[in-house]
């Protein structure tokens, strides 16, 4: 191999191993906004863990994330909105990372 294919391999590495933290870190994200709005539908334990899993499946409706606010909006009912949703969804996202980054 030449030094072009050896940094070649590496970027297409690299480029794998950085979309699969980005779909770990979404699905975690996914779970911990599950898990924040079961606790606002008074869910623990398992409903509340299988609740989350819902919330993760939701993602795998259309690219984006508005399926998984439109899912948990429409579950929260005025509990919630679409706006707090969102914002919850970003702090979880931060808090997925972080854990994700101390399991390796």
């Amino acid at each position: 191999m030449t030094t072009f294919d050896d940094r070649e391999s590496a970027f297409e590495n690299k480029f794998a191993h950085d979309e699969e933290m980005k779909f770990r870190a979404e699905a975690r994200r996914n779970k911990l906004l599950g898990l924040w709005a079961a606790e606002k539908l008074g869910l623990s334990g398992d409903e509340a863990d299988a609740y989350a899993r819902e919330v993760v499946k939701a993602d795998f409706e259309e690219a984006g994330h508005e399926d998984v606010v439109r899912k948990v909006a429409a579950d929260l009912g005025d509990k919630s909105s679409p706006e707090e949703i969102r914002s919850q969804m970003a702090e979880c996202l931060l808090n997925a990372k972080k854990q994700l980054a101390e399991e390796h």
